[in-house]
């Protein structure tokens, strides 16, 4: 792992980034704006609603420096400090610390989160913020850290268990003040409204869905992706890129999170290669940062689809990197739900870069795309089958069962059944 002092020291602190080239060409199902003047008549008018939310956003090299400064203008007195093992060891632990007690708090650091985040660390975190009398909790990780931070919130302020929170919209009251720095570029955490917590009794994921889980602030520092372990950016980024892609065709995208969703995956198809093979590249480091974040303003709005309901289940069992499930799913479930639908596809194949793809046949564009996604996978390390990840095919019953259960499935572009998720599985396995 690296460490402090390899960081780069030219990174500007902040920049001016545009999009990727020719994102308008891509954003075909975008509604026309109402005539101006007076009301027209409301009669044949579309009843769709388009929702969006959104943290307060600070990105830019450097800025983890105002972390301390962030927490104090959420109230923070004594800030409970979320990291992990890894984080502490890269050091950004010690310089949240150093910045929040710069701004005159009183931090309380906590670090025993494990990937995958289980009930009982969360039960852990929820005691120590009420032991250390705090009152905003501060993040510094990746998604398990974030995802643990949002359920350690619900818990102090809501009581129970945090399994009493699964589904959506079912936390009544509102939680400390959160500020989140992702130390990863893939699970989007830092300003989404989902919180997925492993359950060590069912052994699965459980997903909590609400806008009360959206942090206040989210502070994007590209520096804090150097130190990421090679397997880890690997992983992180795939998740990105399946945010994206579920993102722009899940039954509840629109507008608002189109032109997200297919940046994030033009941005993971040019940087991610970069950025694992040379992790102190600048330009690949800050693009999968941005690819991080455009992904997960665009799923937290628009939600998932199967490829993630299906990679929860495998994940609780056997407590797998969430973003290599989702890798090894992603091209299976892009065939299922292109064969449904292929036209939804072909933005996104063309985002990726698959040649020619805004002139592919209907029947062609899901394969295109799926076999795009499986050749990233590769060039970057990732397996291709669960069954080389310890999956068995006696666990293929009831993860294709379980499944069927999971929030994220509602979104999913294409109806699915017991038979159609087993389906899946078994061409991944």
């Amino acid at each position: 792992m690296l460490t402090e002092t390899t960081l780069p020291t030219s990174m500007p602190r902040s920049r001016v980034l545009a999009l990727p080239p020719d994102l308008g060409q891509l954003l075909a199902r975008a509604p026309s704006p109402a005539p101006p003047g007076k009301d027209p008549p409301c009669a044949g008018w579309s009843r769709s609603v388009a929702k969006y939310l959104v943290p307060e956003i600070v990105f830019g090299a450097g800025v983890l420096d105002e972390i301390g400064h962030a927490a104090r203008r959420l109230g923070a007195v004594c800030p409970l400090l979320v990291t992990d093992a890894g984080v502490l060891a890269a050091g950004w632990g010690e310089q949240a610390v150093a910045h929040l007690r710069a701004a005159g708090l009183s931090p309380t650091g906590w670090s025993a989160v494990t990937p995958n985040p289980k009930d009982h660390e969360v039960v852990a975190g929820a005691q120590a913020y009420l032991a250390g009398g705090c009152d905003v909790i501060v993040a510094v990780g990746g998604g398990s850290v974030i995802d643990a931070t949002k359920a350690i919130a619900v818990l102090v302020s809501n009581g129970g268990q945090i399994f009493d929170y699964e589904g959506i919209d079912l936390i009544a009251r509102p939680i400390p003040p959160l500020v989140a720095a992702p130390t990863t570029a893939g699970t989007g955490a830092d300003v989404s409204q989902f919180a997925v917590i492993t359950d060590t009794t069912r052994r699965l994921k459980a997903t909590l869905i609400g806008r009360t889980l959206v942090p206040d602030i989210s502070l994007t520092d590209p520096r804090l992706l150097v130190t990421m372990p090679d397997w880890l950016s690997a992983t992180t980024g795939l998740d990105a890129l399946t945010h994206g892609v579920e993102a722009y065709v899940s039954r509840a995208a629109s507008f608002l999170t189109d032109e997200h969703a297919l940046s994030a995956v033009a941005l993971v198809g040019q940087h991610l290669e970069r950025s694992v093979h040379d992790p102190l590249d600048e330009a690949a480091r800050t693009g999968m940062a941005r690819a991080s974040l455009s992904a997960g303003l665009a799923f937290t709005n628009a939600i998932l689809g199967a490829a993630h309901a299906i990679s929860h289940q495998i994940g609780g069992l056997l407590d797998l990197p969430h973003g290599m499930l989702n890798a090894i799913l992603l091209p299976h479930v892009v065939r299922f739900n292109a064969a449904a639908e292929p036209a939804r596809f072909r933005p996104l194949a063309a985002a990726l870069g698959v040649r020619d793809a805004l002139d592919l046949p209907d029947d062609e564009v899901g394969e295109a795309l799926a076999r795009e996604i499986g050749v990233l996978a590769t060039a970057i390390g990732a397996p291709e089958t669960l069954s080389g990840i310890g999956v068995t095919e006696d666990d293929l019953p009831a993860l294709a069962r379980q499944t069927l259960h999971d929030a994220c499935l509602t979104t999913n572009p294409r109806e699915v059944c017991e038979e159609d998720v087993s389906a899946i599985l078994k061409a991944a396995f």
